[in-house]
């Protein structure tokens, strides 16, 4: 969950000044194209095809990391360690959605070396705009710091998600746990189609990093209990950094509930959307949702509207969003069996871990509370992962406040790790 309006990364007269200079120098891809600049391949099971989307040379993300460490002095560490320049495509490859095939998309940001690279995948937060998908909109600010990550040597994967980019015509099923965690690791594989098939002349080691922040975060602490449990034989987590994340969406929703004024009401009708229309619960939107609201949800996530154009047809007032026997009875009646039952299904229990794994979240967060991540550590430590998990508060930032800190942090705490 995180509203991209508030990132404190606006386009300034630097951000102009560093594209310009990346259209400068950028230089071509050496693979052979197509008239649309895409690479069709063949033989894969999961990568359908890659494009070059554009290519930065070393000295112009030293200039990035430069001028935004006039502002943010947590960039000088990542600063130090850019030793490449690098190349960002778009990729497109095969997942499914309950049983259905379908057609996902991504970024891949890759140094220009010989490796071998260990593999960094950033699950990015709440977005509601097919125009702001990262293989759709790679130039944005957040996406660009992060692309640029790979100069340090990584090489940096960002999924889409469902329900954007290639799979725009489908809905985004928002912190759906099983079509998260399987769209990710078929792109993680993809990319390892794409290096062994490929791109033979760089290396990837099999080591893995992730990193995310809100519904990112989420995502990420997802995607690593499922490689960790159940895929440890193809990726060698590493180290893996969750910020802000709803994880325990039980506890988020009875918390919501219980809150006269909760002002983010977007999120809240993205998920209840996303599991209806999932099949992960029988309720009706009306069972959900007061007048005007329960008809205005199903229409509003549909890729072309903001966040804040969400929250403007909605309420933040939780007893006019919501019904009063929602608020009143969610936790005990049987009615809503199958609401519980989803929200527990898509929320990710803490367990004894053996990957190396960081919480940050900032105690103002008025949108995912600071107490889902205190839960979350304390559900770590009763599973014996006190070794593992480590919990970074953040003071006095709320939600949006705390994602670029968040992201610097984590970044910097791989590169530790790495060297």
């Amino acid at each position: 969950m995180s509203n991209k309006k508030f990132i404190p990364m606006k386009r300034s007269w630097i951000t102009r000044t560093i594209f310009i200079l990346s259209l400068l120098f950028s230089f071509n891809a050496c693979d052979l194209q197509n008239e649309n600049g895409q690479v069709p391949v063949t033989e894969n099971k999961y990568l359908i095809s890659y494009r070059l989307d554009n290519s930065y040379p070393k000295a112009v993300i030293d200039l990035l990391f430069s001028q935004l460490g006039s502002t943010v002095p947590e960039v000088t560490a990542i600063r130090s360690k850019i030793n490449y320049s690098i190349n960002v495509y778009k990729v497109t490859y095969k997942t499914t959605f309950q049983k259905q095939d379908k057609v996902a998309s991504g970024l891949v940001c890759i140094p220009i070396g010989s490796g071998p690279f260990p593999l960094l995948s950033f699950q990015n937060g709440t977005n509601t705009l097919n125009a702001n998908a990262p293989s759709v909109n790679p130039g944005y600010e957040l996406y660009q710091l992060i692309e640029a990550v790979a100069s340090t040597g990584f090489v940096v994967i960002i999924p889409d998600y469902l329900g954007f980019g290639s799979s725009s015509q489908m809905f985004h099923p928002y912190l759906h746990k099983e079509s998260t965690v399987q769209s990710v690791t078929d792109l993680l594989r993809a990319v390892k189609e794409m290096f062994a098939n490929h791109l033979k002349d760089i290396k990837i080691s099999k080591d893995l990093y992730l990193m995310g922040y809100s519904q990112g975060g989420w995502a990420t602490l997802a995607l690593q209990k499922e490689i960790e449990t159940k895929h440890a034989q193809d990726f060698t987590l590493k180290a893996s950094a969750c910020g802000a994340g709803p994880y325990n969406l039980t506890e988020m929703t009875s918390y919501v509930l219980l809150q006269q004024q909760y002002p983010m009401p977007a999120f809240l009708g993205y998920m209840m959307n996303s599991f209806i229309k999932a099949g992960e619960t029988s309720l009706s939107y009306g069972a959900i949702f007061n007048r005007p609201y329960d008809t205005r949800v199903p229409v509003l996530y549909d890729g072309t509207k903001s966040i804040d154009e969400i929250n403007a047809q909605l309420t933040a007032n939780v007893n006019e969003l919501f019904t009063i026997d929602l608020r009143n009875n969610f936790s005990s009646a049987a009615s809503y069996a199958s609401l519980r039952t989803a929200l527990q299904k898509n929320s990710v229990e803490a367990w004894a871990t053996t990957t190396p794994t960081l919480l940050l979240h900032g105690k103002k967060d008025l949108y995912v509370p600071f107490m889902i991540s205190t839960y979350t550590y304390q559900k770590f430590l009763d599973a014996g992962a006190a070794s593992q998990v480590t919990f970074v508060p953040l003071p006095e930032l709320d939600h949006n406040g705390a994602i670029v800190p968040s992201g610097l942090a984590s970044i910097k705490w791989f590169l530790d790790l790495k060297q």
